[in-house]
């Protein structure tokens, strides 16, 4: 398996303007396939923005997973035989809002995530997916998804990777929370930290700027299976596009020394998985 080059464009999208963030997100895949990228990575609910006011709002910004604005990434996705992960607010069919993320290339949108961990106010706009973070057979490889939030969850990730996954891809919206001096973003920490347990390629694109009060962090950063970072976060936090050349198919060795072994290692029996105990 070749080489791949991964993008993560960092873009500041602006809530409710949904023909504005369809141009801008189609012009940034259009960027990175131009720079070489096989696999582009745009942020959670680039083609909408994500304070909403009501849900009137976030409804007026929602499309079904076939409408204009994935198709847009579709048609830039075929000029370099690329790969698109990102982040829309999806009219299902059922008539309910998702903050979901799609898998696009030449030949329109090959998945659909529905994100299960809802962030906050999230809750008031979106219906919570209902099926697992899934592992997508590309023609770059395959490729792991999952939504912000989500990565919180450590089992989100490891499932990712224990089914398969060479690169998880994640479109997120990390608010800027307070940091002590000269320390770098926790969720870029939170990034390797991730892909060096599963010993897995990982990107996370991000969103900057401000929107109705809310500082987004602008910590995009792609990782390799080590963990360490092959590029990112963007200088100054600002837009941006990120590239890295990834060996993908290192993430397929899961040997952490001669006697060791990423998975092979556990033992699942005695981690004692299960609810939560309460707390006396």
């Amino acid at each position: 398996m070749p080489s791949v080059r991964v993008a993560c464009q960092q873009i500041a999208p602006t809530v409710g303007d949904l023909a504005g963030n369809s141009r801008l997100t189609r012009e940034a895949v259009a960027e990175a396939v131009a720079a070489g990228a096989r696999l582009v990575l745009l942020p959670e609910l680039s083609t909408s923005g994500y304070v909403f006011e009501s849900v009137d709002e976030a409804r007026a910004c929602a499309e079904p997973a076939d409408g204009p604005a994935l198709r847009g990434w579709a048609e830039e996705a075929a000029r370099g035989e690329a790969v698109v992960v990102g982040g829309f607010c999806e009219l299902g069919e059922d008539g309910k809002l998702y903050n979901s993320a799609a898998v696009v290339d030449s030949t329109g949108v090959v998945a659909v995530y529905r994100k299960i961990h809802l962030w906050d106010r999230e809750q008031l706009f979106f219906a919570a997916g209902s099926e697992p973070a899934p592992v997508v057979a590309t023609s770059v490889g395959r490729v792991g998804v999952c939504v912000c939030y989500d990565l919180n969850f450590p089992e989100v990730a490891r499932g990712l990777a224990l089914g398969g996954a060479d690169i998880v891809a994640v479109p997120t919206n990390w608010p800027r929370f307070p940091r002590p001096e000269g320390e770098r973003p926790i969720e870029v920490a939170m990034a390797m930290a991730t892909a060096h347990l599963s010993h897995v390629f990982l990107a996370a694109c991000d969103r900057c700027g401000s929107e109705r009060g809310v500082e987004w962090t602008g910590g995009s950063v792609v990782c390799d299976e080590w963990g360490w970072l092959l590029a990112g976060p963007v200088e100054g936090y600002g837009s941006g596009l990120l590239l890295a050349d990834c060996d993908l198919e290192r993430a397929r060795d899961k040997a952490w020394s001669e006697r060791n072994d990423v998975f092979g290692d556990r033992r699942p029996e005695l981690y004692g998985l299960g609810e939560a105990a309460p707390v006396a």
